[in-house]
């Protein structure tokens, strides 16, 4: 199952991370999402409505591959598989929710930061990692860095945090980067805002630079 579900976030190179106030904008941002090529979502544990947004998705999107991320302890893990997540995701690296999304049967990706947490994720059994947060830590240049000692463990990335248009090809041009976060595809003002046709436009931008860089 978590094998899938990685390999779908790696064909699709970058996982819009989405805050989500009001679970009205689910429907409207999924078929942005969806129309824009770009059938994935990470609905953050950053609002009380996220729990909701992703239950409403799940059930009336089932094209769309729902995720839940800033999964901070056990009980928002649990939380996020009870409204049907499909996946997880957390900015850093506490054994305890690693090992209660494992035993949840919930795919989960937890950040790093360090060759220290890389290696305490993989004595966790985890390959796939966010590393977070990306630009402030040295953006590409240090991805590729870690990639080095750690590649030939399965260790792939999905850097995550001031991620953007302008920089991904920077990040998705490395082999060991299986997608990126991006905060910028659907943005507060966006969903506030009801700007349907810039969330599109913008999976459109990032699905056709993932084509050309990935074939």
């Amino acid at each position: 199952m978590s094998q899938s579900v990685f390999e779908a976030i790696s064909q699709y190179g970058v996982v819009p991370v989405i805050a989500i106030e009001s679970a009205e904008a689910a429907l409207p941002l999924a078929d942005a999402l969806i129309e824009g090529g770009l059938p994935i979502a990470e609905i953050t544990f950053r609002t009380a409505a996220a729990a909701e947004v992703i239950r409403t998705l799940t059930e009336a999107r089932p094209g769309l591959l729902v995720g839940a991320g800033t999964l901070l302890t056990q009980e928002n893990v649990k939380a996020a598989k009870a409204c049907g997540a499909q996946f997880g995701v957390a900015p850093g690296l506490n054994p305890e929710v690693v090992r209660c999304a494992q035993e949840a049967g919930l795919p989960f990706t937890p950040g790093v930061a360090t060759p220290s947490d890389i290696e305490q994720a993989l004595c966790l059994g985890c390959t796939l990692l966010k590393f977070f947060p990306a630009e402030a830590l040295g953006g590409a240049v240090i991805v590729k860095a870690l990639s080095g000692p750690y590649a030939h463990r399965g260790v792939r990335f999905v850097p995550t945090g001031g991620v953007n248009q302008a920089n991904l090809e920077s990040y998705l041009s490395l082999a060991t980067v299986s997608a990126v976060g991006g905060t910028w595809i659907a943005t507060k003002q966006d969903l506030a805002q009801g700007n349907w046709e810039a969330v599109r436009g913008r999976c459109q931008a990032v699905t056709a630079l993932v084509a050309r860089l990935r074939g």
